[in-house]
C-alpha cells in the first residue's frame, strides 16, 4: 500500500491526502496504515538518494510501478533501518503482485536490491538531501539565498517532529506528563512518533496537534476574554480552538463543509465552544464590529513540505500568481470586518515573500490607516532575527535546527486607526 501512494504522488500527482481520503487505506488496520503512510512519507522524502543507490545496478529505468517498489525497499533499509532480507522479500512478491507482465521484473528486482544492500551505510548517510524542484528552488535562492535554500532542503529531508498546543497553556506540565520538550514559544514536542489518539489527555481534550509555528498566530493576535473574534479560513481549527480556549467569544468560518465538521469535532472533543459558519470569506457580510480577525490565508503550503513531502511532486507555479491576489482580496476583506481601532493577523504556511513580507507592505501601501503593530510579536521564544523589516514575522523550516526545526510561516499584526473601521 505504501508502493501505490508513492507512485499515486510521482505518476498520478495526487497528494497523499487525497488518495487516503479516497480511501486508498481503508482495507488495512490502524497499525498497518501508520505504517503505510510513514513508509509513503520517507520513501517521498528520499527519493533522490534512493535513486543514487539503485542507479549503479539499472542498466535502463524499470515501469514506474516497479521503480516505486524500488524506491520504497531502499528507504526502507537505509532511512527506517529494517532488515534488508525481509524488505527485499517483500518487495519481490509485491511485483508479482501488480501482475500485467510486471511479475517478470521479479528477478530484476531481487538481484537489485540484493546488490543495493550491500551499499555502505555511511554513503547513504553521506548523500546529499533531495534537492526541490526549479520552480520552488529558484525562487526560495533569490529570497533568501543558495546556504538558507539548503539548509531548508535538508529540514524537508528531516521530517517533522509531533508538535501539540496545551488547551491550559501549560507547555511544562503537559510536556512532563507526556516526557516531551516544552518549546520556548509555549508549544510541547515529542521526540518520537506517536499514535496521537493513544496519548493521555486526547480523549479529554487536554491539548491538540499543531505545529509550533502554526500556535504563533494566535498567540500575536493574544485575544482577551469577551473578546470578539473572527477566525476565517478556520478549518481544520487549531487556531480556534486557542482562541476559544483564551476566552474569546469565536466566529470560526470556512468555504469547505466537510473541513468545519472536523471543526466541530475538535471543538466538541476539547470542550470548547465557537460559532461555526460555513461561507464564502470573499462574500460573507457578518455583523462587523469585531475586536480582532486572524487570517490564516490560502497559500501555496511551501512551508510545510517537511511534513508534507508530497507537495514539491503535485504541484508547480501554476496559479501562483492567482493564489496571491486572492490574499490581497482576503485581507481588504477582513479589515472591513473590524470595529474602529481593531487589530488584523494575517498568516500563511508559505515561505514566499509574496505571501508575507511582500503582501503586508502591499496592504500598509493600500491603507493608510493601517499600521504593523511590532509590539504584538513581542513574545516567549520569539527570536529577533524573525521579525521583519514591514514588522511582521518570518520562520523558516531550517529555523531551531537543534531542536528538529519549525514550520515556514508567515505571520503579521496590523492595527487599524481609531478613526478607520468596518462596516
Amino acid at each position: 500500500m505504501a508502493t501505490a501512494l508513492v507512485f499515486g504522488v510521482t505518476e498520478g500527482r495526487v497528494p497523499l491526502a487525497d488518495q487516503i481520503a479516497r480511501g486508498s487505506l481503508a482495507a488495512l488496520s490502524p497499525p498497518d496504515r501508520a505504517r503505510a503512510q510513514r513508509l509513503a512519507l520517507a520513501t517521498l522524502r528520499n527519493l533522490g538518494r534512493a535513486d543514487a543507490v539503485l542507479k549503479p545496478f539499472l542498466r535502463k529505468p524499470p515501469p514506474p510501478e516497479v521503480r516505486a517498489i524500488l524506491r520504497l525497499a531502499v528507504t526502507e533499509i537505509f532511512a527506517e533501518g529494517a532488515p534488508a532480507h525481509g524488505v527485499v522479500s517483500d518487495a519481490v512478491s509485491e511485483v508479482r503482485r501488480l501482475g500485467r507482465g510486471a511479475e517478470a521484473f521479479a528477478p530484476l528486482v531481487n538481484a537489485v536490491l540484493r546488490r543495493a544492500t550491500e551499499t555502505p551505510a555511511e554513503r547513504w548517510a553521506a548523500l546529499p538531501p533531495d534537492p526541490l524542484p526549479g520552480w520552488l528552488r529558484g525562487r526560495l535562492m533569490s529570497a533568501w539565498g543558495k546556504a538558507a535554500t539548503m539548509a531548508m532542503e535538508a529540514a524537508h529531508a528531516r521530517g517533522a517532529p509531533l508538535d501539540l498546543t496545551p488547551k491550559d497553556g501549560d507547555a511544562a506540565a503537559l510536556a512532563s506528563r507526556l516526557g516531551a520538550e516544552a518549546l520556548p514559544t509555549g508549544s510541547v514536542r515529542l521526540a518520537g512518533p506517536a499514535q496521537v489518539s493513544e496519548l493521555p489527555g486526547y480523549a479529554e481534550g487536554d491539548w491538540w496537534v499543531q505545529d509550533a509555528a502554526a500556535a504563533l498566530a494566535a498567540k500575536v493576535l493574544s485575544p482577551r476574554p469577551g473578546e470578539r473574534v473572527l477566525d476565517l479560513c478556520a478549518a481544520p481549527g487549531g487556531k480556534t480552538l486557542q482562541l476559544a480556549a483564551a476566552g474569546a467569544r469565536v466566529t470560526a468560518l470556512d468555504l469547505s463543509a466537510e473541513r468545519m465538521e472536523r471543526l466541530r469535532d475538535n471543538l466538541a472533543r476539547c470542550r470548547l465552544a465557537a460559532e461555526t459558519v460555513v461561507a464564502d470569506a470573499l462574500t460573507w457580510a457578518g455583523p462587523g464590529g469585531y475586536d480582532a480577525v486572524l487570517l490564516d490565508a490560502p497559500c501555496s503550503a511551501t512551508g510545510t513540505i517537511r511534513r508534507h513531502p508530497d507537495l514539491p511532486h503535485v504541484r508547480d507555479a501554476t496559479g501562483l500568481k492567482d493564489i496571491f491576489l486572492l490574499q490581497s482580496a482576503l485581507i481588504d476583506r477582513a479589515l472591513t470586518h473590524l470595529r474602529p481601532g481593531g487589530r488584523l493577523v494575517f498568516a500563511t504556511c508559505s515561505l514566499l515573500p509574496e505571501e508575507g513580507e511582500r503582501q503586508v507592505s502591499a496592504t500598509l501601501a493600500r491603507h493608510p490607516g493601517l499600521v504593523a503593530d511590532r509590539a504584538a510579536l513581542a513574545l516567549p521564544g520569539v527570536e529577533s532575527r524573525w521579525i521583519t523589516a514591514e514588522g511582521g514575522l518570518r520562520l523558516r523550516p531550517d529555523d531551531w535546527p537543534e531542536r528538529g526545526g519549525i514550520d515556514g510561516f508567515y505571520i503579521a499584526c496590523l492595527r487599524l486607526g481609531a478613526a478607520a473601521g468596518g462596516h
